[in-house]
């Protein structure tokens, strides 16, 4: 009894390296672009009274009172800056997948050529659609053509050789979509333990200050509760903005991931209802 093929009519045109070198050199540039941001934006005397540094924030300053939030501050924001880059590099390559068209109503076309039986219409769809899901589409029909020429298995076989098919190249094709999404994961809890860092070290000082003067000092404590207050709203909004992204990405693959699946159903369908004895 002949085996069913292994390997899938597409081929894999692209390999992990090349979103593996864009993390390995986002991630740095971001950390150095965030504290020359903290530094030279928000650090600058133009925000400070008197244009010192070492004094109070302008009185509604934004940038100054951030920049009071301490050293922990453009970590934070180096991990914002990660998230908004992955996010565009996600929204392109998700996008890319997609195709050209909607997916749904490009699901909708195959199915209607499958049901009239237009194999090549089917192909000639996928052509235009591009992309990830035509790409895999695309993989099924050409095995479809390729077992109705096939003497050597029953069909059942083939339409297991169909599926298999379908499904080895769903394989090569949607991680490509999940890369770099667990950077974005990693970066909500990371996030707010940072801005919770900020908090404890912001605290530290404040019962510190407490501690040296003996008698409560307002200023001090007020700075050094504002840097733990600065932290924290950092962190949390970080891993909000992480939370939504990555939630955003995670639902965008899985209706990729249906549409091949329900379109591969309907390609191994018909060709079991065509082909029966």
């Amino acid at each position: 009894m002949a085996n069913a093929p292994t390997k899938p009519t597409t081929p894999v045109k692209e390999s992990s390296s090349a979103s593996g070198a864009f993390a390995t050199l986002t991630i740095p540039i971001c950390i150095v672009v965030a504290i020359l941001i903290f530094v030279f934006i928000l650090g600058h005397p133009s925000h400070y009274k008197g244009g010192d540094p070492a004094n109070e924030p302008n009185p509604g300053d934004l940038f100054g009172t951030v920049h009071k939030g301490g050293v922990i501050v453009p970590l934070i924001m180096s991990y914002l800056l990660m998230v908004i880059v992955f996010s565009i590099e996600r929204f392109v390559v998700i996008g890319k997948a997609s195709g050209t068209g909607n997916v749904d109503t490009f699901v909708r076309k195959i199915q209607s050529l499958l049901n009239s039986g237009n194999i090549d219409g089917a192909s000639a769809e996928c052509d235009k659609q591009k992309g990830s899901v035509a790409n895999v589409i695309k993989s099924g029909l050409k095995k479809y053509k390729e077992m109705e020429f096939d003497q050597t298995l029953d069909v059942e076989q083939k339409a297991l050789a169909i599926q298999k098919d379908i499904e080895e190249a769903t394989a090569l094709e949607m991680p490509m979509l999940e890369q770099n999404l667990t950077i974005i994961a990693t970066l909500v809890s990371i996030g707010t333990l940072t801005g919770l860092l900020g908090t404890v070290i912001g605290m530290i000082k404040a019962f510190g200050e407490l501690a040296a003067a003996g008698a409560p000092n307002q200023s001090a404590l007020s700075n050094s509760i504002s840097e733990a207050l600065i932290n924290t709203a950092l962190g949390i909004g970080t891993s909000a903005v992480s939370i939504v992204m990555y939630n955003l990405f995670t639902s965008k693959i899985d209706k990729l991931t249906y549409a091949i699946d329900e379109t591969g159903f309907s390609i191994v369908q018909t060709f079991a209802a065509s082909h029966k004895k």
